[in-house]
């Protein structure tokens, strides 16, 4: 059996067509439904996990399982060899396998291959890069590889983000309200899955407002890219500082802190900045202001109190239960029509 995407990777959201999402969408929505086939019977993927997972290596796993298939889980320094990551790098530390050579006998052994490696979050520049993610794809010399979140995306977010807006608000997004807003965390995060929220969002046509305090504005170049495809597509973006503005009149507010991209890597600089915006928490008042019904979006995990409060998280405007949901369907989705036979 053929299709448009058998045999292929997916990397980002970019790497797929209008209509190659929607058939994907579809297909996840299709499998809410269990089936008693096993279409992928026989069929092995390896999800390779250099950082830890809750949702994506459940989802993972269930997914091979359901639809007949196997998933072997691996992670390197804990129950595999830890990689080397560096290319030329003198191996006299305390990882024992490098990338190359572990990529390519796991892509010998199965039908693909997953692979979750966050960012490095010391320079935004080689983040945003993806050296990993590139080498990996390298090594693996033509077996499809999946992300599972990399340095700078998390397109299987994207898509459970997207079913999750469609059967929400409609299937045509286009012209509907959206805002990222950042919130405080105790930490720096990276940029992976605020990128996948606006790279889903403008390929909708969406009018996003990107609601942050000073010095958090995504960076320029990233930011720009995603302006112009959803203004190619009827929507467009602005960057508001005002809490209040930012969120008046949004339909969606997706909550999601990231680090500030002048301060980037430089941690103990940005603390006191992070610091003053505490109360950037998103919170019953600040709901107030969106359109009425708004739906709340979060990927998970949460700092539940500091990013948004129970009251938001759990109330009936709340898409964080479905959009977890969504994680299994969408990987379900991804696996059957790349891997299928």
């Amino acid at each position: 059996m053929t299709g448009p995407l058998r045999g292929r990777s997916l990397l980002s959201l970019d790497d797929l067509a209008d209509a190659e999402v929607d058939l994907l969408l579809r297909t996840a929505a299709a499998l809410r439904e269990p089936r008693p086939e096993a279409p992928l019977r026989g069929v092995t993927v390896a999800l390779v996990f250099l950082n830890p997972s809750l949702r994506t290596r459940l989802a993972g796993e269930t997914a091979m399982a359901d639809l007949g298939g196997h998933a072997a889980v691996l992670s390197p320094g804990q129950d595999a060899w830890k990689w080397e990551t560096r290319d030329g790098a003198v191996m006299d530390g305390d990882a024992v396998e490098h990338l190359r050579d572990a990529v390519a006998t796991i892509a010998g052994m199965v039908r693909g291959l997953g692979v979750r490696c966050f960012a490095g979050m010391r320079d935004l520049r080689a983040d945003l890069g993806e050296a990993t993610l590139r080498a990996i794809v390298a090594a693996a010399g033509g077996t499809p590889v999946f992300n599972l979140e990399s340095a700078a995306d998390h397109p299987l977010q994207s898509l459970a983000d997207l079913l999750a807006l469609r059967e929400s608000l409609g299937p045509d997004l286009r012209g509907r309200r959206f805002a990222l807003a950042w919130v405080p965390h105790p930490k720096p995060l990276p940029m992976a899955v605020p990128h996948a929220a606006l790279r889903a969002a403008s390929r909708s046509g969406m009018r996003i407002t990107v609601c942050c305090p000073e010095g958090f504005e995504p960076d320029r170049e990233s930011l720009a890219r995603f302006r112009a495809e959803a203004e190619r597509r009827g929507g467009g973006i602005e960057v508001s500082h005002d809490r209040a503005a930012g969120l008046a009149g949004a339909e969606a507010v997706y909550a999601k802190s990231w680090g500030a991209p002048s301060l980037y890597g430089r941690w103990e600089e940005e603390r006191p900045l992070r610091d003053r915006h505490r109360h950037w928490t998103v919170d019953r008042e600040r709901m107030a202001v969106a359109a009425p019904g708004a739906r709340f979006l979060h990927c998970l995990p949460m700092r539940r109190n500091i990013e948004a409060t129970d009251e938001v998280v759990d109330g009936a405007g709340s898409l964080v239960r479905a959009q977890a949901r969504n994680r299994l369907l969408v990987q379900k989705a991804v696996f059957l029509e790349t891997l299928r036979p």
